[in-house]
């Protein structure tokens, strides 16, 4: 649907507010899909998922690097007191593996900050939990309202942030 693309847009449009976080971006090799990329919106890179790592925890056949995860999350300042936006692409099966990142993400849940996420549309647990809180507004992004939604969005926090 897009959901990369949409939150780089919001990134771009939001920059005067000085949001923090990140989004994942694929590894391909040879056209092929190999694993996940994290890159902060300072532009710094980390590696979320590949095949070709050892670790324990998977999403299919995409390995997760929970420790790698938690240090690249550690050189955000996602909890900072001047911090008022935050933008996570995405809250996932993957990123849910990390205590860190749940973590950081419910206490800046429960901060005054304004948190714009992508959300995986199944997963229970954490994800489950996310969604139900009353204090959150979801959308769905569709191709054909992915447009249309980018300036409700905007319009929603550019006037509350």
């Amino acid at each position: 649907m897009g959901k990369t693309t949409l939150v780089r847009k919001f990134v771009e449009e939001l920059k005067q507010f000085h949001p923090v976080g990140f989004y994942t971006e694929e590894i391909r090799e040879k056209g092929t899909r190999k694993g996940f990329d994290l890159i902060s919106l300072d532009g710094r890179r980390g590696l979320l998922s590949h095949i070709d790592i050892q670790s324990p925890h998977r999403v299919g056949k995409y390995k997760v690097d929970v420790k790698g995860f938690g240090a690249f999350l550690g050189s955000i300042p996602l909890l900072n007191l001047s911090t008022r936006l935050v933008i996570i692409d995405e809250i996932g099966k993957m990123e849910c593996f990390s205590e860190r990142f749940k973590e950081c993400l419910t206490a800046c849940l429960n901060s005054e900050k304004w948190v714009l996420a992508t959300i995986a549309l199944k997963g229970g647990g954490f994800i489950e939990e996310v969604k139900r809180r009353h204090d959150i507004k979801l959308f769905e992004i569709t191709q054909r309202n992915r447009d249309s939604l980018l300036l409700d969005i905007l319009s929603e926090v550019k006037e509350h942030v």
